[in-house]
């Protein structure tokens, strides 16, 4: 049965500190930068934006955060959250950052309120602008939130945050897994740590073309792709800060005209050749497909390339060379194009690297990446299963349908 909690505005049960109106002055380095780019789905992402650390206290002077607190998008886009894990952080303009008061307002509930439907409903009604919109500080501050006691409060967030622990411990291993993928091609390929630090006499200077295959993408005409259970990989799908996002697939509905070869299956290695920016910042990226994020079917757009390896060559080693700087590095220096940037059809052929001229001499090298990119598949299923349980049992704790009276805090 639902629950009918009594209501109290937000300005009355927590403090904010808002940064709008102010414009930090950035650096390559120091204090990483909370800015609305990297909140998202309830996390803060990797910052890529920093202030100087001589600056933090001059920036600061509206607050410190504190680790626990709530910080939320205030436009573009509106109602993102997240929680702080760490307070030596700086807060952007387009950021509030909200503490509930003790043992009035559990910042663990609020972030779920927030995220709520109900939550987005309410900061939707409220929301003002036309081209951008946005949340005023003053409509903030009126938001009404469903209060029970600060027991049950911090019982509903407990079940909640419980999940996003593990998580968020699932996607640190994962980052972990793909640093030491990183460090393995780098010793073997670009260091030859094994070799004792010299290209072996066994090994000699090959073409990417001799050792696998091309597929470009196909160009399907928009009547020929509608919603469905299918999906289709994008440029999209490589994010600007670094890795592949797995719910950046776009829907489809395959026409009769489906090519066999369009098909992406698990563990296809995908390079992207366009990009709608001048930076180039996704072009040459390259990136192992761990998950088809539920769909029946994946197809890539004409924006890709499929990189099939030849001659029994490991798809694992295969994909970890091409996300050395080194390639990325190659690619770059093929792209041409004025309104859409795009990489030579020229580019992968062409990359040249060392490779011995027997393949079994990588077969260690190859079981240690199968072994990490299956691991890491295995966690992003994990992860997803996670989610899903996360995502039904919201509304039911925030409603008061899922009765928390026996949960240990």
């Amino acid at each position: 049965m639902n629950i009918k909690w009594n209501e109290r505005k937000l300005s009355d049960i927590a403090t904010m500190i808002d940064y709008r109106g102010k414009t930090p002055q950035k650096s390559t380095s120091g204090i990483p930068l909370i800015t609305a780019k990297i909140v998202k789905n309830g996390t803060i992402l990797p910052a890529n934006e920093f202030i100087a650390e001589n600056q933090y206290a001059s920036w600061m002077t509206r607050g410190y955060p504190c680790v626990g607190d709530v910080v939320m998008t205030t436009e573009a886009p509106l109602g993102e959250v997240a929680q702080l894990r760490d307070a030596h952080v700086a807060l952007a303009q387009r950021i509030i950052t909200i503490r509930g008061k003790k043992d009035v307002l559990d910042n663990g509930y609020l972030k779920y309120f927030l995220q709520s439907a109900e939550g987005q409903g309410r900061l939707r009604a409220r929301e003002t602008g036309t081209t951008v919109t946005g949340i005023k500080a003053a409509e903030l501050r009126e938001l009404m939130i469903p209060l029970p006691d600060i027991v049950q409060q911090c019982k509903i967030s407990k079940v909640l945050l419980d999940l996003d622990e593990k998580i968020y411990n699932l996607t640190q291993e994962n980052h972990n897994l793909e640093e030491q993928a990183k460090c393995l091609v780098k010793s073997w390929f670009v260091d030859f740590e094994p070799y004792g630090g010299q290209v072996p006499d066994s090994w000699h200077e090959i073409t990417l073309s001799e050792i696998a295959d091309f597929i470009g993408g196909y160009s399907y005409k928009g009547a020929e792709l509608q919603p469905s259970s299918c999906a289709m990989a994008t440029i999209k799908n490589f994010d600007r800060t670094g890795g592949f996002k797995l719910d950046g697939y776009k829907e489809i509905i395959p026409s009769d005209k489906l090519k066999d070869s369009q098909k992406v299956e698990l563990f296809d290695i995908l390079v992207a050749h366009t990009d709608l920016t001048q930076k180039a910042e996704v072009i040459g990226n390259a990136e192992m497909v761990l998950s088809k994020s539920g769909y029946d079917e994946i197809i890539m757009s004409m924006d890709l390339v499929k990189v099939l390896p030849k001659h029994g060559i490991s798809r694992f080693v295969l994909a970890a060379l091409l996300r050395t700087d080194q390639f990325k590095d190659h690619a770059l220096g093929y792209v041409n194009g004025t309104t859409v940037l795009h990489m030579s059809k020229k580019a992968l052929p062409a990359f040249t690297l060392y490779f011995p001229e027997k393949f079994s001499e990588l077969s260690e090298i190859s079981c240690m990446l199968e072994a990490i990119y299956k691991k890491i598949a295995q966690n992003i299923e994990e992860s997803r299963s996670l989610v899903k349980l996360r995502d039904t049992l919201l509304p039911k704790l925030m409603s008061g349908e899922i009765d928390v009276s026996e949960v240990e805090i």
